[in-house]
């Protein structure tokens, strides 16, 4: 098989000046020679989702660079550990520098994301004969369509994130510099045209979703594109997108409707959730999406709580709701996420796996002692030897009495450089089974669009146009799922839905899905407002990341974004 494609396609994507882009061949087996089965054609049209896997799942870069710089979570330095160097401080306080490991795998990652796509597209189309292969008719139009949807998609990640990307339209050429925001926005949004009618269109409510982009999934993603237009290209496209939304709700693009249960797009097997329109395959794989968030962002000991194998780092967590004397703070509207959940809200319980794949709750917080093994989470550090209680708060409370650094509660600071190996809850989205039944550890897929997203996108716009009565209901009809018998005792209202409102019921629905700065920004907050020890810097530069000094120092062609 030819073995062209990192090695080219990097130095075309990333810009690596002084690669060359004539094609090299490492073996006999030339393109022509490969693709002689279906499975090879299958094989080919894989790689590139098995770098989406890797992009969104597998590595951490992505999930940081939107969550822990945003109000929802945070990295705390809990005394001698996780300083790191003060990166997680940086990003909290928006005073990321361009030589931040994150940036260069989010930068590398969308550009790489491209280049795999794009080479997997033309090659699929110069070298394949569907026809003598055996495929239906139309199976040709679907992949190609397919992997343009892919390097569409990448490129609205690498536009969300950093602005213009240096565009390519096949193999070969020359580097590229960067293309404007609306120029790149621009591209996007005609690759997905496209692309949309020539995509096959899920007639089967429920069916298992493999991965595969159908049209529903282009059609949300050019959606998205309109819904953070003003954010790329200072220009509202908020109808654009309420259209698109609606044809989705309704059928237009294929068979779906929002899971009846809370936990059906996120559970062990929530590739059957009619709510799911893409997602990324996970079961049977040794590592699960999201394993970062095991090994990241759960205690050392918490293996003993959920009855598991492995250890855990005890890393990230929910920014806190409480100061460490116990009060909800005020000063600020954003973040404080735990608190937003309804106490009578079904999710805030303590996680609890029941077997036989069920479980309940999607949080850690208090003693953590599990009610049916008796397993005991005990500390290593601050609490050694103590079962470990989370709190929704981060001090250094160990360090309270006489004699010691604080003579009361009342003194102790609370920032990011406070914390303690029981700072913050623990969020677990993506359920955990027990030793018993370990082999389903591994089968909850990452579901990168659910239906519930269009739901909100549709409120949204509703809001923004004046209708805020149909914006409520709609998210109510979302929310009431969260609730025994369906009765929630906070319901949105035409009265109560503003700004704040709007903004903690995307925190809430979408809690660490990787998603969170760009709601921010898309409603001016990210730069503007403050939150628990995050205070506003007022630049709008900083709605863009720098553009990674990796990738400046590849190419002379490549300018970095103002302010960095």
């Amino acid at each position: 098989m030819k073995n062209k494609y990192i090695i080219l396609l990097l130095g075309l994507l990333i810009s690596f000046a002084g690669c060359s882009l004539d094609e090299v061949y490492y073996s006999s087996i030339t393109p022509e020679k490969f693709y002689q089965s279906q499975q090879s054609v299958l094989q080919r049209l894989d790689r590139p989702f098995t770098h989406t896997r890797w992009y969104l799942g597998d590595q951490s870069s992505i999930w940081q660079m939107q969550e822990l710089s945003s109000d929802a979570f945070c990295l705390s330095t809990k005394g001698p550990h996780w300083y790191n160097g003060g990166e997680y401080q940086r990003m909290h306080h928006h005073e990321w520098t361009p030589s931040e490991n994150q940036l260069w795998n989010c930068w590398y990652g969308a550009s790489m994301g491209v280049a795999l796509s794009l080479e997997a597209k033309q090659d699929l189309d110069k070298y394949v004969d569907y026809d003598a292969l055996g495929f239906a008719k139309g199976t040709k139009e679907a992949h190609q369509m397919q992997l343009q949807t892919l390097i569409a998609y990448f490129y609205m990640r690498g536009l969300d994130y950093f602005g213009g990307m240096p565009i390519y339209t096949e193999t070969g050429g020359e580097d590229q510099p960067r293309s404007t925001d609306v120029e790149t926005f621009g591209h996007i949004e005609a690759l997905l045209k496209e692309a949309i009618p020539q995509l096959p269109k899920k007639t089967e409510l429920g069916k298992s979703e493999e991965g595969m982009i159908n049209q529903a999934a282009a059609a949300m993603m050019l959606a998205q594109l309109y819904f953070n237009a003003e954010s790329y290209t200072k220009k509202k496209m908020f109808s654009e997108c309420e259209k698109i939304c609606q044809d989705i709700i309704d059928g237009v693009y294929g068979a779906y409707k929002l899971d009846d249960n809370w936990y059906g797009p996120h559970c062990f097997t929530n590739d059957r959730s009619p709510e799911v329109i893409w997602n990324i395959p996970c079961q049977n794989q040794k590592l699960t999406v999201y394993g970062f968030i095991w090994t990241d962002g759960y205690h050392y000991n918490a293996s003993k709580y959920f009855d598991l194998d492995g250890g855990a780092n005890n890393g990230f967590h929910m920014q806190p709701s409480l100061k460490p004397t116990g009060e909800l703070y005020t000063n600020f509207k954003l973040g404080k996420p735990f608190s937003k959940f309804d106490d009578k809200d079904l999710r805030k319980k303590p996680y609890l796996y029941l077997g036989n794949e069920k479980y309940e709750g999607m949080f850690c917080f208090g003693k953590q002692v599990n009610p049916k093994t008796g397993g005991e989470c005990k500390g290593t550090q601050e609490y050694n030897g103590q079962i470990i209680s989370f709190v929704d708060q981060v001090a250094r409370f160990t360090e309270v009495g006489v004699g010691k650094k604080y003579a009361s509660v009342a003194e102790l600071p609370s920032t990011i450089a406070d914390g303690e190996e029981n700072s913050g809850v623990r969020f677990v989205k993506y359920p955990l089974p027990n030793m018993a039944e370990r082999n389903l550890r591994y089968n909850p897929d990452l579901p990168v669009y659910r239906l519930a997203e269009v739901y909100y996108m549709l409120a949204e716009c509703k809001m923004r146009a004046g209708y805020n009565s149909d914006a409520a209901a709609l998210i109510n009809t979302v929310r009431k799922r969260n609730f025994e018998n369906q009765i929630d005792p906070n319901p949105v209202t035409a009265e109560n839905l503003d700004k704040y409102r709007m903004l903690d019921e995307w925190l809430i629905e979408f809690l660490g899905e990787q998603r969170r700065r760009t709601d921010l920004i898309r409603w001016g907050a990210f730069v503007n407002e403050d939150w628990w020890d995050h205070k506003a810097s007022k630049n709008e530069n900083f709605n863009r990341y720098p553009v990674p000094a990796k990738a400046m120092s590849s190419s002379n062609l490549l300018i970095q974004n103002p302010g960095y």
